[in-house]
């Protein structure tokens, strides 16, 4: 679906427009912020070009219920007066491919095949480099690459905490050290990382306790962060008065932003659509639930469990006798696996269980007490700006950071277990005590105050909207506009 070049010439003047070439990953959790970023650069008078790849296009557009074939998810936004442009490329793989499945060829797909594909768009729509700039996730293995050939700025978008974008971009410490990178890493607390006075190796991102290095994951991140390197600029979804001195450490290497939470505008249904599920309309159930009384459980759009350790969260979740409103995933377990749950749980009267939710909907209904999360950072920062306390369990890469700064940093929520190690009494004890004992309450009022964080960093003047208001500055007069 390609649109006509952006023009990059003002009217008026010789002064060029400010061109954003916003490249999307294509995972759920990254596909949400970067569309809102896209559309917050576009209100902020930039010709912005979204490059989407064919396999997500086609299957929000599924989830939809539209024809993929011609579908513009930005025709809206362009009537609203803001310039957005709609590429399209393919990850080198078929759209019908089961990437859940076949996780690792399609992490290999984007390592190898996405690269030259991404090129070809950039050598149509960037008409003036000196007005141009890539936006791109830190997580793509190119960018600095591309940036650097068609002398255009490389903005690196990183959708996590700080402290993640600190770890990995201080890994050759962890390998010097000896806590990465060796058959037999150290156990020992890691208190040499600038900004971060110290972290357990269990807290560590997954890909960083793990001792064989040379999956495809491992050989992204690595070339990842070579990349980012190579950045102009880094814009974060976070918030300075959550990571002070993390923030101030990676400050002090390259231009660092933290512009977050970035979410749909006014916490609701985002008006561009970027689930890649169909979203079930929980709203009438909930509403015919008591405030505070449900807990909300979801594992994400990414990462998969056992059918055991879902087995122990189903039985601690029935043992606890709270309503539930429960996202199963079609393919939580395996893409071959639809009805993973024990025999009977769904009808146990006291929850509802649906496929996919609009999750920002769902966590600020009253009714909701309470959010059983794997710690995906979007789902951390939606529970903590919906006021609603977190049980964690934690899956994979990021989320058993997170889970640090949520419980042991923020005390906004607390663990139920490990990957391999939770079990059905844990779980059932922490459900109580979050929603209706007197450590709810306490992790209630701290999410309150959390959350008041958060809101005051994106009013005027607040932290993430001047950090944002400073970018915006800097990257208009890069581009020409002053």
């Amino acid at each position: 679906m390609a649109q006509k070049e952006a023009g990059v010439a003002t009217s008026g003047g010789c002064k060029a427009k400010p061109h954003a070439v916003v490249v999307v990953y294509p995972l759920q959790g990254h596909v949400i912020p970067v569309t809102h970023l896209a559309l917050r650069l576009a209100a902020r008078g930039f010709a912005v070009t979204l490059v989407n790849t064919e396999a997500v296009h086609d299957q929000t557009a599924r989830a939809l219920g539209v024809d993929p074939a011609g579908h513009d998810f930005f025709a809206g936004t362009r009537a609203s007066g803001m310039d957005v442009r709609y590429e399209l490329v393919s990850d080198g793989l078929p759209v019908g491919f089961d990437r859940s499945l076949h996780h690792d060829e399609f992490m290999g797909s984007l390592l190898h095949a996405l690269p030259g594909h991404v090129e070809e768009v950039l050598g149509r729509v960037v008409v003036d480099p000196a007005a141009t700039c890539l936006v791109a996730d830190t997580f793509f293995v190119w960018p600095a690459t591309l940036a650097s050939k068609f002398g255009i700025a490389y903005v690196s978008f990183w959708t996590e905490p700080a402290l993640i974008f600190n770890l990995y971009y201080h890994v050759h410490l962890l390998t010097n050290n000896g806590h990465f990178g060796c058959n037999e890493p150290r156990k020992d607390t890691i208190t040499y990382i600038p900004g971060v006075p110290a972290i357990e190796p269990h807290e560590l991102m997954s890909y960083l306790q793990e001792t064989d290095t040379t999956s495809v994951v491992h050989r992204i991140i690595f070339k990842a962060f070579d990349e980012a390197r190579g950045a102009d600029y880094v814009l974060c979804n976070t918030v300075e008065e959550l990571e002070p001195s993390t923030i101030a450490a990676l400050r002090a290497e390259k231009p660092f932003y933290a512009v977050g939470p970035i979410f749909p505008a006014g916490f609701a249904r985002s008006a561009v659509a970027t689930s890649m599920w169909a979203e079930s309309d929980c709203s009438h159930w909930l509403d015919a639930q008591p405030p505070g009384s449900v807990l909300y459980i979801s594992f994400g759009s990414y990462a998969h469990v056992t059918k055991q350790e879902l087995h122990e969260i189903a039985g601690g979740v029935l043992a606890s006798g709270a309503r539930f409103l429960w996202v199963m995933r079609p393919d939580i377990v395996s893409s071959d696996d639809l009805d993973p749950l024990p025999e009977g749980f769904a009808s146990a009267g006291r929850g509802l269980v649906v496929p996919w939710c609009c999750q920002v909907e769902v966590l600020s209904h009253a009714a909701l007490g309470g959010f059983l999360t794997h710690c995906g950072w979007n789902s951390v920062l939606e529970s903590v700006w919906a006021g609603v306390p977190m049980l964690c369990f934690p899956l994979l890469t990021d989320q058993f950071t997170n889970r640090r700064l949520v419980v042991r940093e923020w005390r906004v929520g607390v663990p139920i277990g490990d990957r391999g190690a939770v079990f059905a009494d844990e779980v059932r004890a922490r459900i109580e005590g979050v929603m209706s004992g007197k450590e709810g309450e306490e992790l209630r009022e701290a999410v309150k105050k959390m959350r008041a964080t958060l809101e005051a960093a994106t009013l005027h003047g607040g932290s993430s909207q001047r950090s944002f208001d400073e970018f915006v500055d800097e990257l208009t007069c890069r581009c020409g506009g002053c």
